[in-house]
């Protein structure tokens, strides 16, 4: 909070004024003693604890035993200024919410060393809003402007840790100066100031030897990620289900599609993101005719033609903040043609030699390796390519057409775990546990004078979410129709006749 919006008066307590559109206004001290009575006890009591609080209490422990004597800082982060006095949604950090499974802004969790060689672990939060002093109405982001949070102790109870004011960990951090400490950088510039404060770092030595002490704490923290227990897999496969509904809503709106452009896509599939979920798990990319040739087209402002092809690439975040990712390229008008049905099946195979190199065992990269080297080979016998396929694979002459990898890690992250340890993520082997996307494509870039002009314009991505099992793996969105034949009837029987 600004303070502009929350002035200090002569002792230095906050004194909240109201204010409407920027603007300072006169409170009354009638009206302002009015306002703090009259209010009934809304504490809740006995509270369950959430779905997750189990597994986030493991997770606590794991991180503290990998970190013995060194204090741990996690924020949440903070609200961010949209424009003015308005805020993007708040999206808590990852971590953050995998370790407290609270998806409210303002917290930070601290691990503290205790005697024992353990931590005293301390989640700090916003508590209710202050009625003594005016905070709950006044101000803009009092509980009757933002809505109820939860009290310290509900929140304790429902999320199974300590509870403290958040108001109090700038003096809890600076109450012991021995200790080392790391943080989750790059989430809240307070902290992380107050942070390289406590640490005094005298020299460019000491400076980087902090820094290396916090990348070590994010990368253990997206090493343990890699592997997903039961409950984040439900959890995937909640946020996976509701994709595949989101997928199936557009094929029905393809006609006002037709008649608006692009945006009516991603509206269609956002509505299904909000309603089920949190939000979507990243922006979506709604890519019709030659948009769809660029990778990360999120403009989405271009026309949805007949006879063109529509790249949705899309997957809705649950209100656990795990996402999917999944990816169909569909005839707007409900068939392919043939030049488009011939690129659609050579990535259709890509993707198939893709999804059976997933196993226990076998090498992360092997899934990419296996789908570049069908569309490799598709592209030389289509003479674009001159071999022989090593060559091309050695050189990765492919990729002119193919540009980027066959896949990722999936989570609470769409890129999930992405500064995990190389040897335990790229050029490690797969774990029973592990969700990952296989997603080959092919680009072909309307100007591009190497390819016949029938293919120019024509971008295709099939992208499936993977979960690596004891025995083999699982395609969590089979839900969805994969090879052209499939595609073609699933709209037959979505698209108004």
């Amino acid at each position: 909070m600004s303070e502009q919006q929350r002035p200090q008066d002569e002792t230095n307590a906050p004194v909240f004024r109201p204010r409407k559109n920027g603007q300072a206004q006169t409170v009354s001290d009638e009206l302002a003693a009015w306002m703090a009575t009259g209010w009934a006890d809304t504490e809740r009591r006995d509270l369950e604890p959430v779905e997750q609080a189990a597994h986030t209490a493991r997770r606590r422990a794991a991180i503290s035993a990998a970190f013995p004597g060194d204090r741990l800082v996690v924020p949440a982060g903070q609200l961010l200024t949209r424009s003015n006095d308005t805020e993007y949604p708040f999206r808590a950090a990852t971590n953050y919410a995998y370790l407290t499974g609270d998806t409210s802004d303002g917290g930070c969790l601290v691990f503290t060393p205790d005697a024992g060689g353990g931590h005293e672990v301390v989640l700090y939060l916003k508590p209710r809003s202050n009625r003594d002093n005016g905070e709950f109405w006044l101000g803009g982001y009092g509980e009757l402007w933002t809505g109820r949070r939860n009290s310290l102790s509900e929140a304790a109870d429902l999320l199974g840790v300590a509870t403290a004011d958040v108001t109090t960990l700038d003096g809890a951090l600076r109450s012991d100066h021995g200790v080392t400490t790391r943080i989750v950088r790059g989430h809240d510039a307070a902290l992380d100031a107050l942070v390289d404060e406590l640490r005094a770092d005298a020299d460019e030595e000491s400076r980087a030897k902090s820094a290396q002490l916090d990348e070590e704490l994010s990368v253990t923290l997206a090493d343990h990620r890699l592997v997903k227990d039961e409950w984040e897999i439900t959890q995937l496969q909640l946020a996976v289900d509701a994709t595949v509904r989101g997928f199936e809503d557009v094929a029905r709106a393809l006609p006002q599609a037709k008649d608006t452009s692009e945006r009516y896509v991603e509206g269609t599939f956002f509505l299904r993101a909000r309603v089920e979920g949190n939000d979507v798990g990243y922006g979506t990319i709604a890519a019709s005719g030659a948009n769809a040739t660029t990778l990360h087209w999120t403009r989405n402002d271009g026309p949805v033609r007949e006879g063109d092809l529509l790249l949705l690439d899309a997957g809705v975040e649950t209100t656990t903040l795990y996402t999917a990712d999944v990816t169909r390229t569909m005839p707007v008008s409900g068939t392919f043609t043939d030049v488009q049905r011939r690129v659609y099946d050579l990535v259709y195979a890509a993707q198939e030699a893709g999804i059976a190199a997933v196993a226990p065992g076998r090498p992360f990269m092997a899934f990419h390796e296996a789908s570049q080297r069908v569309l490799a080979e598709g592209l030389i016998a289509w003479g674009l390519l001159e071999g022989p396929l090593e060559r091309v694979l050695e050189l990765g002459l492919q990729r002119r057409y193919t540009l980027h990898g066959t896949g990722h890690m999936l989570g609470m992250d769409v890129h999930d775990c992405a500064v995990s340890r190389q040897e335990a993520h790229l050029y490690g082997d797969l774990e029973p546990g592990m969700v990952l996307t296989v997603e080959p494509g092919l680009y072909f870039q309307p100007d591009d004078l190497t390819v016949p002009e029938e293919l120019r314009g024509i971008g295709v991505r099939i992208e499936d979410d993977v979960l690596v099992t004891e025995d083999g793996s699982r395609v969590m969105s089979a839900a969805l129709p994969r090879s052209s034949a499939e595609v073609e009837a699933w709209l037959a029987e979505r698209l108004p006749r």
